[in-house]
């Protein structure tokens, strides 16, 4: 199945199940609250995604006067991959690690660290900004906003029930039934938010795998990728970064240094797994 398909695939079940909660918790009138709740959030992800992620990590914009090596690397990728220059911001955090942001191609970012300016040879690093370009290119900043939004409601949704449970009702009707819908809204209020995270990183996996691919076409090096996702993730793993977790799904490699339950509900796929698919690429 291709990644393509595949998100296609998690968003409608992420999409059915977000309207079966809200039916299964308020009825009729639960579905329309969750409805125009998705709505205004998703219109809310759009517009400001990338100005909140990127004040969140204070990443700062740097001109090409700053940094001309940089900005010639992303301008190139841009080229090759068929998209307009994105902005270019640094991180002031030393662990080495990047991320795009933005709502389209013609309103986006990328951003990396300083750590990992210091760390990556130039190859290695137009493999990593082509990875980011990539997701640029896919439009998969919308994609997970998305996702992580729909997530989201369905768990508020999820918590405004529970409340309304204890003090009296959501807004179903006296035709439903009495113990089955209590049954339901119980079933809905424990199982609906773990299956929309675990929906909602299996998408952002998908699309990790994609850009992988991707970007080693922009850079015509799958191995400069592979090589930099190697030092990447064993200086993730050594010096975790200072994120808040609800981000760390935007970054290259995950930056947070996870046990092995948490890994479970990964934003990223194993990283020798994507290494691996990477040397095939190149073999092949």
């Amino acid at each position: 199945m291709s990644n393509v398909f595949k998100t296609f695939m998690l968003l409608a079940a992420l999409t059915a199940l977000f309207l079966l909660a809200g039916d299964a918790i308020g009825g009729h009138r639960g579905m329309t609250v969750a409805l125009v709740l998705a709505g205004v959030m998703n219109f809310a992800a759009y517009w400001f995604s990338d100005k909140m992620a990127l004040a969140m990590h204070r990443a700062r914009q740097v001109s090409e006067a700053e940094a001309p090596d940089l900005h010639a690397i992303v301008a190139e990728l841009a080229m090759s991959a068929g998209i307009p220059k994105p902005r270019v911001y640094i991180i002031p955090q030393q662990t080495p690690n990047a991320f795009a942001t933005g709502r389209n191609p013609s309103h986006a970012a990328v951003a990396v660290t300083e750590g990992i300016l210091r760390l990556l040879s130039r190859d290695e690093l137009r493999g990593v900004l082509a990875h980011e370009l990539s997701h640029i290119r896919n439009r998969d900043i919308l994609i997970s906003s998305i996702a992580a939004v729909m997530a989201g409601a369905i768990s508020y949704l999820a918590n405004i029930a529970q409340w309304s449970l204890i003090f009296g009702g959501f807004g179903r009707s006296d035709d439903d039934d009495g113990i089955a819908g209590l049954v339901g809204s119980l079933v809905m209020i424990i199982a609906a938010p773990m299956a929309a995270m675990l929906i909602q990183m299996a998408i952002s996996r998908s699309r990790e795998y994609l850009a992988d691919a991707t970007g080693a076409r922009i850079c015509g090096c799958p191995l400069s990728l592979a090589g930099a996702l190697k030092k990447l993730e064993e200086w993730n793993q050594r010096i975790p970064m200072e994120v808040n977790p609800a981000t760390a799904q935007m970054f290259i490699v995950n930056p947070l240094n996870a046990g092995t339950f948490v890994k479970l509900f990964s934003t990223h796929p194993p990283t020798e797994d994507r290494i691996k698919r990477l040397m095939n690429m190149s073999t092949g």
